[in-house]
């Protein structure tokens, strides 16, 4: 991204073309000007932390770095111990702890967001905290702010976010960092993560986080956003499940199934990708309920600060726990960026809010609201798998894609009481096998996934 030094050198320069041009003879001066387009300045910025030569890079106090296909931080001997008190049951319990932290990651974005995501696997007896810790642009720091408590199950702790996390001048929304006052200027210009693992007191236990990374992103305020070209005729053979058969089903996780659009959205791409729960993992579910397994999802993406099953970063998680799956959170420029993934064979969870006449068909409006892009039609409509649908046959659905476009892309939008609100501006899950072929890679590696 140009930054505002490299805009006001640029700028100058223009002015003194401008003077020398009225200077030079009349013939010269006559000579047609040549219009160069100009790519447009990036408002997305992604940094993974994956790799065995990246997990060396950090500044490691009691973990160590792990090799293998998939290589993965583990604890090798406790740095100390910890008391934790679960906000949530009340229960005090004392845990061994390890840590690592990220070297400093300067966004080619100065951002006035940021959302982090990661993948792990905790066994019983252990779970993760990932924190964030950012420079503003004025050279000053942020406080470390936690972006989750998380663990797989829901055995030894509760997984949470955290609320009341402020320093006046940004503050955590549930799984976002964000600047309180982005008309100011001020911005997030890098920052470092820092991941501490957790196992019970004594034991040989271990997480393995294999993924830690975060997208940066200021996306300018916006009502509208025109339509990109279309560029793909193609539709990926993605499961389809409906949230709406659940509704009144285990109401403890968020009311019940029909607010489990994210978790089911989640889950129709873990099975596109072969993965499911086995029966052992279903066990817990009364028996004769339709698709066991989204209840299972809705279980496991629970946040329970957040009182819902839509933890943008929580769902990526618990994506992969399956074997061999990989996921992020990010946002993406338009949905030229979603045509390339289905290309390559990789379906889209996007993040949309809208009013019924917003979006032909749709039938409803939503505040907020996951739905699965598994292709597009010859004239370059959307496909999706909406999970806000009666049943599981009617989630295949067609949406215009002028329409699809300016609901997801949005930052800001007009409620049914004619009151502006935020929009997601391009948020999205990708989900991928942790060895892609070769042109999946090449896609992931030119959004900055891989």
């Amino acid at each position: 991204m140009t930054g505002p030094t490299s805009r006001r050198t640029v700028l100058a320069a223009l002015a003194a073309v401008a003077a020398a041009t009225a200077a030079a003879p009349a013939a010269a001066a006559a000579r047609p000007a040549v219009s160069r387009p100009t790519a447009p300045e990036p408002t997305v910025d992604n940094r993974f932390w994956h790799t065995l030569t990246d997990w060396h890079a950090g500044s490691a106090a009691g973990t160590r770095a792990v090799a293998g296909r998939r290589p993965g931080l583990v604890i090798a001997a406790p740095a100390g111990r910890s008391d934790y008190t679960d906000p949530h049951t009340g229960t005090t319990a004392t845990w061994e702890y390890a840590t690592w932290t990220s070297p400093v990651h300067r966004s080619s974005v100065p951002a006035t967001e940021v959302i982090a995501s990661w993948n792990a696997a905790t066994p019983a007896g252990t779970w993760i905290r990932i924190e964030l810790r950012g420079r503003y642009s004025d050279g000053t720091d942020t406080p470390w702010y936690t972006m989750g408590n998380w663990a797989a199950g829901d055995g030894d702790i509760l997984r949470t976010s955290v609320d009341d996390q402020t320093d006046g001048r940004s503050t955590v929304w549930t799984d976002t960092f964000s600047v309180d006052d982005a008309a100011s200027g001020l911005r997030l210009v890098s920052y470092r993560l820092r991941l501490t693992l957790f196992r019970k007191p004594g034991t040989g236990l271990t997480p393995t986080v294999h993924r830690i990374g975060a997208m940066a992103s200021d996306v300018p305020d916006r009502f509208t956003v025109p339509a990109s070209t279309p560029a793909l005729a193609r539709e990926l053979p993605v499961p389809r499940y409906s949230q709406n058969v659940h509704a009144g089903e285990y109401p403890e996780y968020d009311n019940g199934g029909e607010a489990w659009c994210s978790p089911t959205s989640s889950q129709m791409i873990i099975e596109y990708w072969g993965r499911r729960p086995t029966a052992e993992d279903l066990a817990w579910i009364r028996p004769g309920l339709a698709d066991p397994q989204v209840i299972h999802a809705a279980r496991y993406t629970f946040d329970h600060q957040y009182e819902g099953c839509g933890n943008w970063p929580f769902n990526a998680a618990y994506a992969a726990t399956y074997p061999g799956l990989c996921a992020a959170v990010t946002r993406l420029a338009s949905l030229r960026d979603v045509e390339r993934l289905v290309g390559a064979g990789i379906p889209v969870i996007t993040s949309q809010s809208f009013l019924k006449e917003e979006l032909t068909g749709a039938g409803y409006g939503t505040s907020g609201h996951l739905m699965t892009v598994i292709g597009f039609t010859p004239d370059g409509d959307v496909i999706a798998n909406d999970p806000a649908s009666p049943d599981n046959d009617a989630v295949r659905r067609v949406y215009k894609r002028s329409e699809w476009e300016q609901i997801w892309l949005r930052t800001r939008r007009y409620d049914a009481n004619g009151k502006v609100r935020s929009g997601t501006g391009g948020v999205c899950y990708i989900y991928w096998p942790a060895d892609p072929s070769p042109a999946r890679r090449r896609v992931l590696r030119s959004l900055g996934l891989v």
